[in-house]
């Protein structure tokens, strides 16, 4: 129980961290749209007419994804689209490192066209990739404490690692006095008067 335990303050650590990742990264997204698009535009992805739609979605489901994380609502679901999120961030990345894109990722504000040498691939992938990590312990481990979640799933003291309830540690082992020992070890046969004759061959003595 003390590993589950720690395995739950660890996980409440990597939520809280990566909901304050999206926050900031939705943040700061929505209060710049027009920078928020340049970013788009520059990875030369996708179609212009689809550059504005995805630098408007994209600042909300982060801004929502960092609400759910920070809460602890639909945990497991939060994590997996958060690992599918920044897998396309990744494949984004190398792809524009591949061709030799000099461009800033944009994924804290910012972004767009930069000067042929200041692409800073490497460290913004090595990011990400830190970022993946923490959305694939979600995904895997949602469980966590200060999470509305627990409260929906029952969790509690009396739930293990994986939320199932534990039995009460005082009814485990116990067995009822007809079906072997009791409580304290003392088997049936032990009780005072257990080994009483049985009533007919009492009879058979007395007729004796």
């Amino acid at each position: 129980m003390r590993s589950a335990r720690l395995l739950d303050v660890v996980g409440t650590a990597v939520r809280l961290g990566l909901a304050v990742v999206w926050l900031v990264s939705g943040g700061v997204k929505l209060a710049d749209p027009l920078q928020a698009a340049v970013a788009v535009d520059a990875y030369e992805i996708l179609p212009a007419g689809a550059v504005p739609v995805v630098a408007t979605v994209l600042p909300l489901l982060e801004l929502a994804l960092g609400a759910l994380l920070l809460l602890g609502v639909g945990t497991r679901l939060a994590g997996v689209v958060s690992v599918l999120l920044l897998l396309g961030f990744v494949a984004g990345l190398v792809q524009a490192w591949v061709r030799g894109l000099s461009i800033d990722c944009g994924c804290f504000g910012g972004g767009g066209p930069v000067e042929p040498g200041e692409e800073r691939y490497l460290s913004s992938l090595l990011r990400d990739l830190g970022f993946l990590a923490l959305a694939l312990w979600v995904s895997v481990r949602p469980r966590t404490l200060l999470a509305v979640d627990r409260i929906w799933d029952g969790g509690g003291p009396m739930s293990d690692a994986d939320g199932d309830r534990v039995p009460d540690e005082t009814v485990v082992g116990r067995r009822a006095p007809d079906s072997g020992p009791d409580v304290d070890g003392t088997a049936v046969d032990d009780w005072p008067g257990a080994d009483t004759a049985d009533p007919e061959h009492a009879g058979d003595d007395r007729g004796r």
